[in-house]
């Protein structure tokens, strides 16, 4: 591959691998210290002996790349905000009432029951601290406060938790690789507002506000507003759930996330209309200059989120590139933007919005050009389609392993969906670009309101109808990290094969496809030879599930049991066991695993007197002697799942404390797995 001959880009990936270390092995300081001074040492002398005697490059490239691998591990550990001795995660000892002193830095996506902001904390009960936190106020007569704003909040702090039931998405760790280690939850009765902190960030905030403020007055439709906030603003918070599941069925997601597409489509705007200035070198310098300070205004006001810095990096090095009359590799560009971010922010490389951003960018640009030598249409609209084909084609290949890892659903209809929305996408930047200009200093005309709404009506009218052939949408798709790895395999050796056939790629291709149907069968025979029994933790109600090969037993009420398709932590389970066949029961107070005797005491709190169980589940808050009921009983294990009143919990825990029975509370510890 050509992109490894550019010497940072072996650089870049040494570096990357730091990081990940970094977050998966913890390493002391004083020897990571002395490895790194060591290797800085052995990284010198080996580049004195290269220039006295012209020898050694193969030691000084391998010195050159654990150096970068262990810069890579100290840039991830200088950024780790919860090392920090004054950070509020070493203030905590619970979580009832707390003091905070806490800086507004920006307005997230709402809950149903709470305005939420993503906020630093200045002081956690009179001590200094450091670090950001989630503030979650109770909607009910809720003040909106601008970016900048300090607050005096008393409420409860709670630490992130790890998922409570298996293979769902872990918004704890989410959370975490956005340096966010607590949530704070309050009532607007407990805030006080004690001042204002002017920043660039808070002043570019105020300016945004302002704008859609301005916008709100315009008239335009809230549904088609949110969607124009999402597209030229950067702000989805308020785009309705069912809106942003509907591009998602019909593989335009990435539309409503400011990325590449929407910078590309600026910065030719902002190109045409610098076109009167003249091309000389002092011209030249005045529309870069121009371009590059209107891209990083733009990604300041989208509130720089990865795609988006990742996105206007690369066109500010394409735009330098083209000011100092070079070829811009893009390769290249794409490299360096790559280092320069995680240089500043190392937790963006976890970021699933800036993994897929690079990997749809990387396989435009690798994959677009053979995709397009099949076929070369002469007339133009005809070619403007078939490029927007193999565009869609070569990202959707760069990015469907990961989006099926992450997202488990593939919309069949991707093609169709970037060939008809594409145009309309360009006119409404255009259009939008220019309404955000006049929204700055005034309301917008009617006319001009209109046809934006219209044009936005157009497009989620477009998104919906597609999104509605559901019969195109493949769901719940089974996907493990070892597929993941397998798949990347096969696709980057496939197209190093198609770019160049011999014989030995060749082999190293359908090796690799070979290697991907082993993990799969693996996988399958992993499964089928393994049971399972599993008290889930399921807030007000019970869910059971026994399954023994790829056969699932689900017990549970009917609510549960009439709406498992729709259950997300049912069918995150049996995706996650490749499993399919399932059997619905109602919930049995006495039940058998492994020769191991499972007793379920409910609200009725009715047991056998001599039942002697090896597990005892307590659900829908039984009114049972529990000091009683183990000194006959002796059981093994006692469970509570999330049925039960915390104060019958409390009581029953500290009970099997006394008697020295183990209790598992799945509110705390998560589901529990026999």
């Amino acid at each position: 591959m050509k992109i490894l001959q550019f010497p940072l880009s072996k650089i870049t990936i040494a570096f990357l691998i730091g990081i990940i270390i970094f977050k998966s092995t913890p390493i002391q300081p004083l020897f990571l210290f002395l490895s790194s001074a060591t290797s800085v040492s052995c990284l010198l002398l080996i580049h004195w002996r290269i220039l006295k005697v012209n020898q050694s490059k193969f030691l000084f490239g391998i010195s050159v790349l654990l150096t970068a691998m262990l810069l890579g591990y100290v840039n991830a550990l200088i950024h780790k905000e919860s090392l920090r001795s004054n950070h509020y995660m070493h203030l905590i000892k619970d979580h009832n009432d707390h003091k905070l002193v806490l800086l507004v830095q920006e307005k997230i996506k709402n809950t149903t029951k709470n305005i939420r902001y993503t906020c630093e904390v200045l002081n956690l009960d009179s001590h200094n601290g450091t670090g950001r936190v989630i503030l979650n106020i109770r909607k009910r007569n809720t003040a909106n406060f601008n970016i900048g704003t300090t607050l005096l909040v008393k409420g409860d702090l709670y630490k992130n938790q790890s998922i409570t039931n298996p293979y769902l998405f872990d918004y704890g760790k989410y959370l975490e690789n956005q340096e966010i280690y607590a949530q704070v939850y309050t009532q607007n009765k407990q805030i006080k507002t004690i001042g204002y902190q002017s920043s660039i960030w808070a002043s570019f905030s105020n300016f945004r506000n302002k704008i859609i403020a301005n916008l709100q007055q315009s008239g335009i439709n809230k549904k088609e507003l949110y969607v124009l906030n999402a597209l030229v603003l950067g702000q989805q918070q308020d785009i309705a759930p069912e809106i942003v599941k509907e591009y998602q069925y019909a593989g335009a997601i990435h539309v409503l996330s400011v990325s590449g597409l929407h910078v590309g489509f600026i910065m030719l705007f902002i190109t045409f209309l610098l076109k009167p200035i003249t091309n000389s070198r002092k011209g030249t310098f005045i529309k870069a200059l121009i371009i590059i300070t209107s891209l990083w205004i733009f990604a300041i006001i989208a509130s720089l989120s990865p795609s988006i810095v990742r996105s206007v990096t690369m066109f500010s090095f394409l735009t330098i590139g083209l000011y100092l009359r070079r070829t811009v590799a893009v390769y290249h560009t794409l490299i360096v933007s790559i280092l320069l971010i995680l240089l500043f922010k190392p937790s963006f490389l976890f970021d699933v919005g800036f993994q897929l951003s690079y990997l749809a960018l990387f396989f435009i640009l690798w994959l677009q050009p053979l995709l397009a030598q099949f076929y070369k249409p002469k007339h133009k609209i005809i070619s403007y389609c078939w490029d927007i084909i193999t565009v869609s084609f070569a990202a959707q290949i760069g990015t469907m392993p990961l989006s099926l890892y992450y997202f488990h659903q593939f919309p069949g209809l991707f093609f169709v969906t970037n060939l008809l929305i594409l145009p309309l996408i360009g006119i409404i930047m255009a259009v939008g670009v220019l309404v955000v200009v006049i929204a700055l200093f005034k309301t917008l005309p009617l006319y001009l309101a209109k046809a934006v709404e219209l044009l936005i009506s157009l497009l989620n009218n477009i998104i919906h109808y597609i999104a509605t052939q559901e019969e195109f949408v493949i769901r719940n798709i089974a996907f493990s990290k070892e597929m993941l790895w397998g798949s990347y395999l096969v696709i980057i050796l496939v197209i190093l094969w198609w770019k160049k056939p011999t014989y030995p790629k060749l082999i190293l291709a359908l090796s690799s496809i070979a290697a991907l149907q082993l993990i799969i069968i693996h996988q399958k025979y992993t499964t089928a030879n393994s049971t399972e029994f599993i008290v889930f933790n399921s807030r007000k109600n019970t869910l059971l599930t026994e399954r023994i090969g790829n056969k699932v037993t689900v017990y549970s009420n009917d609510s549960i049991l009439n709406t498992i398709e729709n259950n997300n932590t049912l069918q995150s389970y049996l995706m996650g066991n490749f499993c399919q066949r399932i059997n619905r029961k109602p919930i049995q107070n006495l039940s058998y695993f492994k020769q191991q005797k499972i007793l379920l005491i409910d609200s009725t709190a009715l047991y056998p007197l001599n039942g002697s169980p090896d597990i005892v589940v307590l659900i829908q808050s039984p009114k049972l002697n529990l000091d009683r009921f183990l000194l006959h009983n002796k059981p093994k294990q006692i469970i509570a799942d999330g049925s039960n009143f915390k104060t019958c919990v409390k009581r029953w825990k500290a009970t099997c404390l006394k008697q020295k029975i183990p209790f598992h509370y799945t509110n705390e510890k998560g589901f529990y797995k026999l």
